[in-house]
């Protein structure tokens, strides 16, 4: 449903349109990427690099949370930030993010989960999501989710947002699929959920927007540890032993 016009209530205006991001964006960010890649040895970029390269990027705050979904603010507007690996992040179509621990065993005192109805599970794991964005939605006036798609190399970058929202299970039937892991299926057949019982890993199927932002990126040249150290002219003054 579209949110309606209220006279009383002065609404907050996001920085910019859902999954339009500012003209500079691109370049920033390709700048920092570029950055990463020079000074470390690895193109290992995991998931608070990307919350804190995001947050710098467009000028809000980095500050993790424990619920993940709220890890970058900027005044009403609150992000969660994923990373997902691609081979070619530029024509992926369909992505799994890894939404948090949801445990009908801590939350709901569950002693055994394998002998309760698929359904009835899917709702208790679904509740536990919502209820968290339910908590964060009641702070923030704008809760999103950013996404960066990366190739091992970090050389080609998809990047897209959407709306963190609850879900409605009265539309989702679960069942335990031959990894012995709990699905939610929509009612058009498509899997919208997977849960996994070790671990209690609760994953949102996702599909990526044709408005998606995509990059290349130049390899940058690799800078040398001894090249630096003798920039800013390190010596045996920096170090006292104690």
């Amino acid at each position: 449903m579209r949110e309606p016009r209220l006279r009383t209530v002065d609404k907050y205006t996001p920085p910019y349109p859902l999954n339009r991001f500012p003209s500079s964006f691109p370049y920033n960010l390709a700048k920092e990427i570029v950055f990463f890649l020079a000074t470390r040895h690895e193109p290992r970029l995991e998931g608070e690099d990307w919350e804190e390269i995001f947050a710098r990027v467009i000028g809000a705050n980095w500050q993790p949370s424990n619920v993940g979904l709220d890890d970058v603010v900027l005044k009403q507007c609150a992000w969660g930030a994923k990373t997902v690996k691609a081979n070619k992040p530029s024509v992926s179509k369909k992505i799994r993010l890894i939404s948090g621990r949801n445990s009908p065993v801590y939350s709901y005192g569950d002693s055994e989960v394998s002998g309760i109805d698929p359904n009835e599970l899917g709702e208790k794991i679904l509740e536990i999501w919502n209820e968290r964005v339910a908590a964060v939605r009641s702070k923030y006036k704008h809760v999103r989710t950013v996404v960066l798609v990366k190739s091992a190399d970090l050389l080609e970058l998809v990047v897209f947002e959407h709306d963190t929202v609850m879900f409605d299970n009265s539309l989702v039937s679960w069942k335990w699929n031959k990894n012995n892991n709990l699905v939610g299926i929509a009612k058009n057949g498509k899997t919208l959920f997977t849960w996994q019982p070790h671990g209690s890993q609760f994953t949102i199927h996702q599909s990526i927007p044709n408005d998606r932002l995509a990059l290349q990126i130049k390899p940058p040249t690799k800078l040398d540890r001894d090249t630096v150290l003798k920039s800013i002219k390190f010596d045996k003054s920096w170090v006292k032993v104690l």
